[in-house]
């Protein structure tokens, strides 16, 4: 008898991994790749790899990404998983880096947002963004 598809092993959507990590200790390092496998594993995602940035860049362009953008082209590849959006380097470099990766035909996730998002109800009714017990708004999917 076939065992039940619960229990086979299935692989999820294939991500690669993206930190930006200049000055940081090996502690930090390691506590940012577990965030993002635990976050794969939560979500059922495949984490085949991490690209790491470890110098200051003055553009979009880094052998890390670009590493990044040839791996988007692999097939069945899902998309980019970042702790936060600032692993993608400063607002501009990361805003022509999230371009670049849509432009990829992949998807960008994020661990967790800089910024929260609330229902505009919540704000008439004078509920702040933050406060216990808001529904937040996630920037991916579930």
């Amino acid at each position: 008898m076939e065992p039940l598809t619960e229990h086979r092993l299935v692989s999820g959507p294939v991500v690669y991994g993206f930190l930006r990590l200049v000055q940081v200790s090996e502690a930090r390092q390691e506590a940012l790749v577990a965030s993002l496998a635990e976050y794969c594993r939560s979500h059922e995602l495949e984490l085949s790899g991490v690209f790491t940035e470890r110098e200051t860049s003055t553009g979009p362009g880094s052998a890390a990404f670009t590493g990044l953008l040839d791996v988007l082209a692999l097939p069945d590849v899902y998309g980019v998983l970042a702790p936060a959006a600032s692993h993608l380097g400063p607002k501009a470099i990361a805003a022509e880096r999230g371009r670049r990766i849509e432009a990829a035909g992949s998807r960008l996730l994020l661990v967790r947002r800089t910024r929260r998002t609330c229902p505009a109800s919540h704000l008439r009714q004078g509920i702040p963004p933050h406060s216990p017990g808001t529904p937040h708004l996630l920037e991916t999917e579930s």
